[in-house]
């Protein structure tokens, strides 16, 4: 069976066609036909080695990939979440050697497993489960009630957008950074203050919300330089597993979407708010799986809005 793996780790030239062992559904389990995979930042690290702890569990190859939608082939005994065969589905990956997501058939538990939007293609859907639950996870840690305020840096990625649309939905007032060529496209997301992002962004905050923000999702990966923006005993959370050190009684999270691993519930959550037009699915453009490279070597240059996907099968 065909898959995009790395034998090393290395920059994108190590990704290439590999031929994996075809996998069946077991109990609890569903097989997909995978049509599309999309290409996220985490697949770069697994692939350049920054996450090699979490990989190298069994001998090459390894398999990236978070996010995948297709077409359920096999269901086991006692699937119990209304999944069935023929369904189009889409769900989120915890790679695990050669259990990634750029493959064209792969076997998870049913609980990872919702149905795909009503309307949405397998290269739109597949945009959504990992940075959706990653943004959902965000807003949970931070627990703010309706009415409170959220700032949000790198608001323009697939997470930051996410967790825009998603705090708004919550009843939050969101002050977001952006670039210039991202100011619209920012705002068009349900922001309610744009600001200019940088170094200094806590500052640009602070203009707005004088004591504070009572929460912050850091998706820029600032760390230390815009804790400022939060106000005494507010929340902050990262991506990258930065806790800061403490300080004015700010609870620090990091948000690991692993944990979300088989939340049916959460991710069917966020399949109807997409259906409901309140999430908005961005694809950047699409490659197929012998052109994996290009599309890693794309995401890590930078400026992508939306999602670069990897298409295994037609009609998607």
């Amino acid at each position: 069976m065909r898959a995009v793996g790395l034998m090393e780790h290395g920059g994108p030239e190590v990704l290439t066609m590999v031929d994996v062992p075809e996998t069946h559904a077991g109990p609890g389990q569903v097989r997909l036909k995978v049509y599309a995979a999309a290409v996220n930042p985490t697949d770069t690290m697994s692939r350049n080695g920054s996450r090699a702890a979490q990989q190298r569990l069994d001998p090459p190859p390894y398999v990236p990939g978070m996010d995948v939608a297709g077409i359920v082939d096999e269901a086991g005994e006692g699937v119990d979440t209304g999944i069935g065969i023929g369904d189009a589905v889409m769900a989120m990956v915890v790679p695990n050697a050669a259990h990634g997501g750029y493959r064209e058939q792969i076997t998870l538990g049913a609980r990872a497993v919702v149905p795909a939007p009503a309307g949405k293609s397998h290269v739109e859907a597949c945009t959504l489960p990992m940075n959706g639950l990653t943004a959902r996870q965000s807003l949970d840690l931070l627990g703010l009630s309706a009415g409170q305020s959220i700032a949000v840096t790198g608001a323009a990625g697939a997470y930051g957008g996410y967790v825009i649309q998603l705090a708004k939905l919550d009843g939050l007032t969101v002050i977001a950074d952006a670039s210039d060529a991202d100011r619209d496209l920012v705002a068009s997301l349900g922001a309610d203050i744009v600001v200019q992002r940088g170094d200094d962004v806590a500052v640009r905050i602070r203009e707005h919300f004088p004591d504070g923000v009572d929460g912050l999702a850091d998706g820029a990966v600032q760390n230390a330089r815009v804790i400022a923006a939060v106000r005494d005993d507010g929340g902050f959370t990262a991506v990258r597993g930065f806790e800061g050190e403490p300080q004015r009684g700010i609870n620090f999270t990091a948000t690991s979407v692993r944990r979300y691993d088989g939340e049916f519930e959460k991710l069917d959550q966020l399949r109807r708010h997409v259906e409901a037009g309140a999430i908005t699915l961005r694809v950047a453009d699409t490659y197929p799986p012998e052109r994996a490279s290009e599309a890693h070597r794309r995401l890590e240059a930078g400026g992508t809005r939306g999602r670069l996907v990897l298409v295994f099968h037609d009609g998607g």
